[in-house]
């Protein structure tokens, strides 16, 4: 059992407004305003379009946003200001609506509350105030600072569960709301998505992808099968979606085949000779970028075809266990190398981004003779995330709905920070020695 922040020092619920902007496909944002209405607190959500109008259900509570983005500001600042809100719930914190929102919050000095898919995911997520992924507190906090704020630094991390069942929940909804987009959206006619595709693009994608998952399945578990029966050493890319977020506003390259193309020559100048280098796909890759056909340009242009290999998706632990080392931009699965032991180059910005965790070796150099991060410095910096920002339970599948919601609603409405652990009591302290006694 984790120990959390106490809910204490809080305005009452009541006096509590919440403004709810774009979240997570599929239902969870509502239920969240649900429970929030229930305490006694108020809760509006501006939608964007007809996929944001589909999973808030509540006429009355909805308001649309149906001008040029350019009026977007302003349209906001009148909301904040004639509702008198409170407290700001979004879902990532760098889409055009979201990053102008954060700002007009924070000036207004309002709470900021921010959600994030789990940086210890897939089992949870990740829940923070102000910012979240490079703009997250954690950035710029040591891991003394962490390991001094920890109620008990000695517990043992808790094991994720080997199975999520989240997949096919997370490319329905997505499916949905750009299908609601693309058909029903002709009272939004100005929107204008937070991506480079058009709703329709992201709609074929993701039906694309829900018809060809069980054929991509098969051709995923032969590739693993022939990696991990090969017999030679491998180092492992952990590849991340280019139009996420994290990518595209916390990393270093202007495109995924920036990345791909360092790798791989860098790979071909240091690492051993016998050693060949694998590839793996973020799970919800669906080809908007042309990751295969890149990765074999670049290899055959280094003279190591043979020695590269390219994984679409799936799941990271059978591959992982045995790698030699790992390489990211700033994948949030960088953690599973680094709680696994397993050497990890990071190039973005990560908030497991720290000296005692990630190599700062050359790229060469670092396939050549990788360093090992320092592991109980890795355990004390995830025992840290489980008790303060990451909330076990997901945003699609129903049974993680409910398992987040248990939790979320507290800490949403507590005044303390979810990193504002308060240090464990000693014999020496006052109220301690009043409870001995």
């Amino acid at each position: 059992m984790t120990t959390r922040p106490a809910a204490t020092e809080a305005p009452p619920p009541q006096d509590r407004v919440f403004l709810f902007l774009q979240g997570p496909h599929g239902p969870f944002f509502f239920q969240l305003g649900q429970k929030l209405a229930k305490t006694g607190a108020t809760v509006w959500r501006i939608g964007f379009n007809m996929g944001d109008s589909a999973f808030w259900p509540q006429r009355r509570s909805y308001v649309p946003f149906r001008a040029d983005p350019a009026d977007w500001s302003g349209f906001l600042c009148q909301i904040l200001d004639e509702r008198g809100i409170t407290d700001l719930v979004l879902y990532g914190d760098t889409r055009w609506m979201h990053a102008e929102a954060v700002t007009a919050a924070k000036a207004r000095g309002l709470r900021v509350h921010v959600f994030e898919e789990g940086y210890l995911r897939p089992y949870w997520v990740s829940y923070e105030r102000g910012g979240s992924n490079g703009h997250s507190p954690l950035m710029e906090m040591p891991l003394d600072r962490m390991r001094a704020a920890q109620a008990d630094p000695a517990r043992e991390a808790p094991v994720p569960p080997c199975h999520w069942g989240d997949m096919r929940q997370h490319v329905f909804y997505g499916a949905a709301y750009h299908g609601f987009v693309m058909f029903l959206n002709q009272r939004y006619r100005r929107f204008r998505p937070h991506r480079a595709l058009n709703v329709a693009q992201e709609f074929r994608l993701y039906l694309r992808r829900l018809v060809l998952m069980p054929f991509q399945g098969l051709e995923r578990r032969l590739a693993t099968f022939r990696i991990q029966q090969g017999g030679f050493p491998y180092h492992l890319a952990l590849l991340q979606l280019e139009h996420d977020s994290a990518f595209q506003n916390h990393a270093p390259f202007e495109s995924q085949a920036e990345f791909l193309e360092l790798v791989i020559t860098e790979f071909a100048s240091g690492a051993p000779g016998h050693h060949h280098l694998v590839f793996k796909a973020h799970p919800l890759e669906d080809g908007r970028a042309p990751l295969r056909r890149d990765i074999r340009r670049f290899a055959r242009a280094a003279g190591i075809a043979d020695r590269v290999h390219y994984l679409r998706g799936g799941k990271l632990a059978g591959i992982l266990d045995e790698a030699r080392s790992a390489v990211t931009v700033n994948s949030t699965s960088g953690q599973q190398a680094l709680w696994r032991g397993i050497p990890l180059k990071a190039f973005g910005a990560a908030v497991y981004n720290k000296p005692e965790l990630v190599s700062d070796q050359p790229l060469s150099e670092f396939f050549r003779a990788p360093i090992r991060p320092n592991r109980t410095a890795y355990q004390e910096f995830r025992t840290y995330l489980l008790q303060t920002s990451q909330l076990p339970g997901s945003f699609y599948a129903s049974r993680g709905r409910r398992q987040l919601l248990r939790t979320v609603v507290d800490l949403i409405l507590a005044e303390r920070d979810p990193y504002a652990l308060e240090p464990p009591r000693t014999a020496a302290d006052p109220q301690q020695l009043r409870l001995v006694k």
